[in-house]
């Protein structure tokens, strides 16, 4: 895995987090720290989570190295 995957895999979770939140407590830490959903640290905040998502869209897809054993 590499530098930008990972990164887009931390901001993955940031976004599920968040969702979480929202889902069960109706509340959106991103909202409340960058100064609701229109500020544009918000939304910067929403693109980097949704660009991260197709990001990882492609892990879902990627060949896997399997090991083997030698018998």
């Amino acid at each position: 895995m590499n530098i930008v995957q990972k990164i887009a895999l931390v901001l993955t979770i940031i976004g599920a987090i968040n969702w979480g939140l929202v889902g069960f407590f109706q509340f959106d830490l991103v909202a409340s720290l960058f100064g609701g959903q229109d500020a544009i640290l918000s939304r910067i905040v929403y693109a980097l989570v949704g660009i991260a998502g197709l990001i990882n869209l492609g892990l879902l897809f990627a060949p896997t190295k399997e090991t083997t054993t030698a018998s």
